[in-house]
C-alpha cells in the first residue's frame, strides 16, 4: 500500500514537471520597437572614409523559445526612411542604381533558423529580399538581452546583430570597387510584448 501511494506521488510530480516544463518551453512574441530598432549599413566610400547610414521605418517580429532553443525572426524595411545625414544623398541612395526605392519601398528578413549556446542565441539565419532579389544571410548576434522595461511596464527583449552583403548581389554594384562593394549591416533591436 506504501509502495502504491509513493508511487502516485511519483507519477503525480513526473506529470506536474512535464506541464512545468511545457509552460516553461513555450514560445514568445515580441513586436520591434520602430523608436528603437536601426537596422544601419556601412561601406568604404572611395577609401576616404567609412559612411554609415540607416533606416528609420521599420515593423515585425521575433519569436522565441528558449528552452526549446528555438525562434524565428520577421522583419520589414522601409527603404524610402533610409537615413544617410543629407537630403541630396537620401535622394541619390533611393535612386534607380541603389535601393530604387520607387519600385522596391520595402525590404524584408525572414529567418529560417536561429542558433543558440545554452539559452542564448547567438546567430540567426535567413533571408534577405532587397530591390527585389532574395540572397541568404546569417547575422552575428553580439548581445542579447531581455527583461521587464522599466519605462514602458512591458517584457522586452534586445539585441545587437552584425552581418556582411555585397552591393552587387542585389543589382547596387554602380562605382564598386571604388566604392566598396561589400556592405556591413549593424543592427539594433528591440522589441516588446504585445
Amino acid at each position: 500500500m506504501k509502495m502504491k501511494k509513493t508511487l502516485i506521488r511519483l507519477s503525480a510530480v513526473y506529470a506536474a514537471s512535464c506541464l512545468f516544463g511545457t509552460a516553461l518551453a513555450a514560445p514568445e512574441t515580441y513586436i520591434l520597437d520602430n523608436d528603437h530598432t536601426f537596422p544601419r549599413f556601412s561601406y568604404s566610400h572611395f577609401g576616404y572614409s567609412t559612411q554609415l547610414s540607416r533606416f528609420d521605418k521599420t515593423s515585425g517580429s521575433i519569436v522565441i523559445d528558449r528552452a526549446a532553443k528555438t525562434g524565428s525572426v520577421d522583419v520589414t524595411i522601409d527603404t524610402t526612411s533610409v537615413s544617410t545625414g543629407s537630403t541630396v544623398f537620401n535622394e541619390h541612395i533611393q535612386a534607380s542604381d541603389f535601393l530604387d526605392t520607387a519600385q522596391y519601398p520595402i525590404a524584408t528578413f525572414k529567418s529560417s533558423m536561429m542558433e543558440f549556446q545554452g539559452e542564448t542565441p547567438v546567430a540567426v539565419t535567413g533571408n534577405l529580399t532587397l530591390k527585389g532579389i532574395t540572397k541568404p544571410i546569417t547575422l552575428k548576434i553580439n548581445s542579447f538581452k531581455c527583461m521587464p522595461n522599466p519605462i514602458l511596464q512591458k517584457d522586452a527583449c534586445g539585441a545587437d546583430a552584425t552581418g556582411k552583403i555585397k552591393r552587387s548581389d542585389f543589382n547596387m554594384g554602380k562605382y564598386a570597387p571604388n566604392v566598396g562593394d561589400e556592405v556591413t549591416l549593424s543592427i539594433a533591436v528591440e522589441a516588446l510584448k504585445p
